[in-house]
């Protein structure tokens, strides 16, 4: 089997700044510590992020999604 070093993942998680409002729920649920807020706006660290998925329906704004990454 070959080995891929480096690979991008195929799924991401995104955060959607138009409807976020900063809760809070998704940092406080997120086991890998991903989330975080940068210049007023709820942001995840795609290095950190696991694709657990327990953030998106920790929003209470519905502002949380899974995506195919480019």
């Amino acid at each position: 089997t070959p080995i891929t070093v480096n690979a991008m993942p195929t799924t991401i998680i995104l955060i959607d700044p138009a409807k976020c409002r900063l809760s809070g729920e998704c940092i406080k649920i997120c086991p890998q510590q991903a989330i975080f807020v940068k210049d007023g706006k709820a942001v995840i660290d795609q290095k950190k992020c696991d694709l657990d998925g327990m953030c998106i329906p920790a929003c209470p704004m519905d502002a949380i999604s899974m995506h195919k990454a480019d």
